[in-house]
């Protein structure tokens, strides 16, 4: 039976915590949680995360809430657990270009220290109030990819709170220490399935002297692709390289944009850009104040937009057919929108319209294996999530993924079921 809502705020190891009743404001999917609680140290959370699988208290790690709609809907929430109260730089080492941060510290906070210093962690997944914690639970990041890579890549160290109460630490503070991997790469993408995030080191980089952002646009999306192949077969070095695709349903067609920034020196961005330019057949340049309201202004798009969004990824050879497909579905009851990391293989399809038919999408390119090799819902309204599985079905790596989940969570409390675990 569970405890009354009465007795856990008596609970001694919350006396003295930042702890309140949940709120209409901290639903996920619906679900209120029972209680909020801040933890101000890795030691409080670890000791909060045993209490809670002795008493078998189902929670939930939020870092800044902007990741909260992705996964299932959740079970019943006993404990939503903010992590903001982890937010000091605990190390910088600059002559190494590392940096340790506790888990709560969001991406600007973290950026805008390192910043003093001319250095930066390469990350951009939307939303201001990211996290580090929630980074790299979700290994989340935006357009930055491209160059730089996921949050798993750029990761040399971890420290995590578990279940029984231990605070377990892996990898090092230096770029060559590897042991961080089977553990680091363990929790990257778990979404707080597996224990805690309390603190991370990180490799940096410079801060770019300079950025130019090449915008084009296509009607024809082999021209668009083919502009993408180009790019990416050339021996330029973008930072990024974006196409957009929408279907216009007053017009019946798809408009293609691109998107590629060069981050360098002055000199050498304004020369890239320029053979970007004859490379794509035209465009226009993009650069400071508006580049950078450029830049948040796509960043958001599909994150902040109404419907379903998948997360998808494909081989990058495979762009033609993706764009194919997503042609294909705009022809049909909804509107659609493609935002893709198309140098990499991976990015957004939004879809929205009737639930039936987003659930309905959502199988339809899970079906096309051949073309999307991974297809998860990154959000979704709750009735669509009643209708098609949010991590698709269940794989060969699944029955591993349990036997993890079983050792590092027996009590099944992490997550409140939201996991691909």
């Amino acid at each position: 039976m569970s405890v009354p809502t009465e007795t856990l705020l008596q609970a001694p190891i919350l006396a003295g915590a930042l702890v309140r009743s949940g709120k209409d404001a901290d639903r996920i999917d619906g679900v209120r949680p029972r209680l909020v609680v801040e933890p101000r140290t890795a030691e409080e959370v670890a000791a909060l995360l045993a209490w809670a699988s002795r008493e078998r208290l189902t929670l939930v790690l939020r870092g800044g809430g902007t990741k909260l709609g992705w996964g299932r809907v959740p079970a019943p929430i006993d404990l939503l657990v903010s992590m903001r109260g982890l937010n000091r730089m605990l190390a910088h080492e600059h002559a190494d270009l590392t940096a340790t941060v506790e888990a709560g510290a969001t991406l600007e906070e973290l950026n805008a220290s390192l910043g003093r210093h001319r250095q930066w962690l390469p990350l951009d997944p939307a939303g201001d109030e990211a996290t580090v914690g929630g980074a790299i639970a979700t290994n989340d990041t935006g357009p930055l990819r491209h160059r730089y890579g996921t949050p798993r890549d750029l990761l040399i160290g971890v420290r995590l709170a578990t279940t029984d109460g231990r605070l377990v630490k892996a990898g090092g503070n230096v770029v060559k220490n590897v042991a961080v991997y089977d553990l680091g790469k363990l929790v990257s993408g778990s979404f707080g399935s597996l224990a805690a995030i309390v603190g991370a080191t990180f490799k940096l980089l410079p801060v770019p002297a300079s950025s130019q952002t090449l915008s084009a646009t296509f009607q024809d999306r082999d021209r668009a692709a083919a502009a993408v192949a180009r790019l990416t077969e050339s021996q330029l070095e973008p930072a990024a390289v974006e196409l957009q695709a929408a279907h216009d349903r007053g017009r019946g067609t798809m408009a293609y944009r691109l998107l590629a920034r060069f981050a360098t020196s002055p000199a050498a961005a304004a020369a890239q850009v320029e053979q970007a330019r004859a490379l794509v057949g035209g465009g226009e340049a993009i650069m400071g104040d508006a580049e950078v309201a450029l830049w948040r202004r796509y960043q958001r798009r599909a994150s902040a937009s109404a419907g379903t969004v998948l997360r998808m990824s494909w081989l990058p050879a495979a762009l033609p057919q993706v764009l194919a497909l997503v042609e294909e579905v705009g022809r049909t009851d909804g509107s659609v929108e493609l935002v893709a990391r198309a140098g990499v293989g991976t990015g957004l399809l939004r879809v929205d319209g009737a639930s039936d038919w987003q659930a309905a999408t959502v199988e339809r390119v899970r079906a096309r294996a051949e073309i999307v090799t991974y297809a998860t819902i990154q959000d979704a309204p709750p009735e669509v999530k009643t209708k098609v599985d949010a991590w698709g079905p269940p794989g060969a790596a699944d029955t591993v993924a349990s036997a993890i989940k079983r050792a590092l969570d027996p009590a099944g409390i992490l997550n409140a079921g939201r996991g691909p675990v």
